[in-house]
């Protein structure tokens, strides 16, 4: 899939990945053109290609693929911040270059054939392809590119926030495209300008079905423009939208394309009710589950289920190593009572883990312990060499324990656990000066009680909130669980307006810009940001430029792990868990490549999969 347009949608949490490039060229030569780049090393494909080894360049093109999706959507224009986008969008709009999926934070050129950049990468030339159309049959032109910079820009913080070092884009050529940067030495900036969402001006210019001027910054549930290989066939506003597949799309025999986008159309259905999507799917509503839950995985699809015992369901599990996660209860630090940070540890300590995972998730979880779990980048033990020297660098400005006690969370799941976990969260708040009055914790000053709402949007992690809303009744604290829909819960966070909510970080392996927006000090004010947290820390901000301006790979590690190590010493969260696999479900009715890429979650499906009729004569057309 490409970059996802909304900045919540798919637990997958597919972020944007921090991509590095190949040596520039010397200061006195003329940079040569790329036709992909990659921040881990070489390209598998570093001249032209035909296609990417993990499709079927012959895969049949034909039927039809459903999807289902937990909550609503109220928008399909990219730009502005607020509203809910629909699903299956980045199908029909393009970015300049394309990711490949079985090679990490490496890309190739989409709507740019080719980029160039100097030695000191304070620039970025794109040239476009060509054949580069909308899909009313304009060409896609350096105008369009650069009128979609500034107005994303500019009518959108977080990608303002993401490309703030990018101070001006202009057509430098009949095809080209440059971007100026207002820092030298960034090797991520040349990159993820590639990932820009490329729109037409001069559709957006022009005038609506009601005669009226489009308006770029409000949402819009009009059918759009784009040009890529799908396009709207028709839409239900907030519960169903249907993409049908371009016949005549000018990206087909694009390398970084042939072989995918093969089904004819492709439908999202909406569900307001999550509880009930494992009923839908059994019962053949639609074609392809990601199954995050685990009491759902161990207990919903077992042999007894008809479909699965005849073999018309089929299980698949894809291992869970193309990206990094922090999943965890946050806390809004602009509440006072959340500064303290050993509020915030005493908190931790009482969240148990390892009884949730017994007796709700069936042990198949493991705890996260670090802002970068599941990849290399996570740091461990104690630090050593150039992490080390890194964070001597902030010595001043970090705990002790950053360079003395290696982060762990505490360990619950027995009686005398708990008791010792409950004893060092009481005396934590009693440092903090809080102190148990009437079988209340109420602070030792004011006499105001510790209370503190959990802000929910998914009812799966309503059973987990009780668990913990029982433990912290337990020290005399009153927690109360809201459960909101998408909407709400998207005003709330982007208003600051919440004391304890979940969240999830997706993690490339190649950390960089991202991290600003993430935990930066800039952010933590700014609405929309992801840093929700209201992180303001020096050391953090100073980290987070090491990774950003690191030189090479090995430098790229050591700062990513000396970052993970003072934002888990700051105690912003309640780590939660994470799967060393997905597991998946599908109606079997398509066929897949026998090379599955291996940086995506679920196998490449849809994009790299097709409709086999000989398996659909089998199983049943479905619903």
């Amino acid at each position: 899939m490409r970059r996802i347009l909304s900045p919540l949608a798919g637990l997958a949490v597919l972020c944007l990945a921090a991509l590095c490039l190949p040596p520039a060229a010397a200061a006195d030569e003329a940079p040569p053109w790329r036709t992909g780049v990659s921040l881990l090393g070489d390209l598998k494909h570093p001249g032209p290609f035909d296609h990417f080894d993990y499709v079927n360049p012959d895969a049949p093109k034909g039927g039809r693929v459903r999807q289902a999706v937990p909550g609503s959507y109220d928008n399909f224009n990219p730009v502005p911040p607020k509203g809910v986008s629909a699903m299956g969008l980045d199908g029909v709009y393009q970015t300049l270059m394309a990711p490949a999926l079985d090679e990490p934070s490496s890309e190739y050129g989409e709507i740019a054939e080719a980029l160039r950049y100097p030695a000191d990468y304070s620039s970025v030339t794109y040239r476009l392809n060509p054949k580069a159309r909308w899909n009313d049959g304009q060409p896609v032109t350096p105008e369009d590119v650069v009128w979609s910079f500034e107005v994303q820009k500019q009518n959108n913080p977080r990608w303002g926030y993401y490309y703030k070092d990018v101070t001006k884009a202009e057509k430098t050529g009949e095809r080209e495209v440059t971007f100026t940067f207002d820092t030298k030495g960034n090797r991520e900036l040349p990159q993820i300008v590639g990932q820009l969402t490329v729109l037409p001006k001069h559709w957006w210019l022009a005038n609506g079905p009601d005669g009226k001027p489009r308006d770029v910054t409000k949402t819009s549930l009009e059918a759009p423009l784009g040009s890529g290989p799908y396009r709207i066939k028709r839409f239900d506003a907030g519960h169903t939208v249907v993409y049908e597949r371009v016949k005549d799309w000018w990206g087909t025999d694009l390398p970084t394309a042939k072989g995918q986008y093969n089904f004819d159309e492709m439908r999202y259905d909406y569900y307001l009710n999550a509880q009930q999507l494992p009923d839908f799917f059994k019962s053949d509503s639609y074609d392809f589950r990601l199954e995050n839950i685990a009491a759902n995985w161990a207990t919903l699809y077992g042999d007894d289920v008809a479909p699965i015992k005849q073999g018309r369901i089929v299980k698949q599990d894809f291992p869970s190593t193309s990206s990094g996660r922090m999943q965890a209860f946050i806390f809004n630090l602009r509440r006072p009572k959340f500064q303290d940070r050993r509020v915030r540890q005493a908190l931790n300590d009482v969240f148990d883990f390892e009884e949730m995972n017994r007796t709700l998730f069936y042990g198949l979880y493991t705890r996260i312990d670090s802002y970068f779990a599941g990849l290399d980048l996570a740091s461990s033990g104690l630090p050593q060499g150039e992490e080390l020297a890194i964070l001597d660098s902030v010595k001043d400005k970090v705990p002790p324990e950053v360079f003395t006690t290696p982060y762990t969370n505490p360990v619950n799941g027995t009686d005398e656990n708990r008791r010792a976990n409950f004893r060092a969260a009481l005396d934590l708040f009693k440092q903090a000066g809080w102190e148990i009055r009437d079988r209340k914790l109420v602070n030792a000053k004011t006499g105001e009680p510790m209370k503190f709402e959990i802000l929910i949007d998914n009812e799966a992690f309503t059973r987990v909130a009780l668990v913990y809303q029982q433990a912290l009744k337990r020290i005399g604290i009153d927690v109360d669980i809201r459960l909101v829909d998408d909407s709400q819960l998207q005003q709330r966070q982007d208003n600051r307006d919440f004391d304890m909510m979940v969240y999830l970080w997706g993690e490339s392996q190649s950390p960089g810009n991202e991290q600003r927006e993430y935990w930066g000090s800039a952010a933590a004010d700014r609405p929309a940001s992801q840093n929700l947290m209201g992180i303001k820390d020096p050391a953090v901000d100073a980290l987070i430029d090491r990774v950003v301006y690191a030189k090479d790979r090995p430098e790229l590690v050591a700062a990513t792990r000396a970052l993970d190590r003072v934002l888990l010493a700051g105690d912003y969260l309640v780590p939660m868990w994470r799967s060393p696999v997905w597991h998946t479900l599908r109606w079997d009715r398509f066929g897949q490549p026998a090379t599955l890429p291996s940086q995506s979650p679920t196998g490449g499906f849809p994009d790299v999969w097709w409709y086999d009729p000989a398996k659909v004569a089998k199983v049943g057309p479905g619903r």
